[in-house]
């Protein structure tokens, strides 16, 4: 899939935006061994129960899920380990400052491939409510309607 900006993009977490509100993104390049450089290029990786934290100064995403290459050798790393994210200072100190605010979390968005290396998008992110989640649901529904109207006009 390729998207605006932004390379290949080889796994998306669509609940992002439905679980929270996506206040700053980050881009990041990631730590990761050379087979699960080539298992990310087959697209066998899950970031939906991903996510991240700061950790003596450094961007650790945990939860990530990315499979064994098969061909690779006998060291096989684990597929859940954490992994790190590769930022500027000044990007994690305004992670760390924000984090420590209550309601604040680290959520990973897309992975991709900007030329040669695997990217990970973060967003600085707010957790949204039960109501917030119903009128999300809403304003998608109407948008569906809307849409649906003007193509049957055509």
């Amino acid at each position: 899939m390729k998207r605006k900006g932004g390379g290949n993009t080889v796994s998306y977490n669509r609940k992002a935006g439905f679980e929270y509100f996506l206040e700053e993104k980050f881009e990041g390049g990631l730590a990761l061994t050379g087979a699960e450089v080539k298992s990310l290029r087959a697209g066998n990786v899950s970031i939906a129960e991903a996510y991240a934290r700061v950790e003596g100064g450094e961007v650790w995403i945990f939860g990530m899920h990315i499979n064994p290459w098969d061909s690779g050798s006998a060291f096989k790393a684990d597929p859940l380990r954490k992994r790190k994210v590769l930022l500027k200072s000044h990007e994690i100190a305004r992670l760390v400052g924000k984090t420590s605010e209550k309601g604040y979390s680290i959520v990973p968005l897309r992975i991709y491939f900007k030329g040669r290396w695997a990217k990970l998008e973060l967003a600085l992110a707010k957790g949204k409510k039960l109501w917030d989640k119903r009128a999300s649901i809403r304003e998608k529904e109407a948008q569906r309607e809307i849409d649906r109207a003007f193509r049957q006009k055509d």
